[in-house]
């Protein structure tokens, strides 16, 4: 089975609409391991509805938890054991696209992070990136505790507004691509993963060697 890990930067930074477009673009499976709270609308349910045919695509999570917080912490309060090293990856024949949570450092038990989770299984990672003040940083520091971890990392996607100055200095100082843009949408529609993912699908399938 190949695999594709989509890490992030920081929370909250669009990781769910990166992994639809690329699900969509190399017409891969979707798998978030580990959702923590709002099970009734979780990503799992919104990739769903944003591919095409998404319901025979997506695969329910190894860990359902209630809280909306840090998995290690929605664990403890629902006195879950979060087991990665343990986890059944989903039966598929198609690439298969894995969203973690929250930042490449946030926590994925009480003693690991999604960079270990990342590491562990040797998995090639997307990271998503955002400009905003402060995003060089962020960017530069998940990218080298990835490396030090012997993570192959495929580029950076950037999700939002484009900001030429920062990109150029992040790829001139990582040695990585920028795969794609992805612009912000105000409502999420199949029809604007489809359109995006029409647009980076020949970079993606280049960098991913997904032919």
């Amino acid at each position: 089975m190949k695999a594709i890990a989509i890490a992030g930067i920081h929370t909250g930074i669009g990781k769910t609409v990166a992994s639809a477009v690329i699900a969509e673009a190399l017409d891969a499976d979707y798998w978030k391991p580990v959702q923590a709270g709002d099970l009734d609308n979780s990503d799992t349910i919104t990739i769903a509805r944003l591919l095409a045919n998404g319901m025979a695509r997506v695969h329910p999570e190894a860990v359902q938890l209630s809280q909306p917080m840090s998995p290690h912490a929605a664990a403890n309060i629902d006195k879950v054991t979060v087991d990665y090293k343990g986890f059944v990856f989903p039966k598929t024949d198609k690439m298969l696209i894995i969203e973690t949570a929250g930042g490449i450092h946030s926590p994925m038990n009480d003693t690991d992070t999604m960079a270990d989770f990342i590491s562990h299984y040797q998995l090639p990672t997307i990271l998503v990136s955002n400009n905003y003040l402060g995003s060089i940083n962020h960017t530069l520091m998940s990218v080298e505790v990835m490396k030090a971890r012997g993570i192959n990392l495929l580029g950076i996607i950037i999700n939002g507004d484009r900001n030429n100055d920062s990109e150029s200095f992040i790829e001139q100082y990582t040695k990585l691509p920028i795969i794609a843009h992805i612009p912000r949408f105000e409502e999420l529609k199949h029809e604007h993963i489809t359109q995006q993912a029409l647009i980076i699908q020949s970079a993606l399938r280049q960098k991913t060697g997904h032919e």
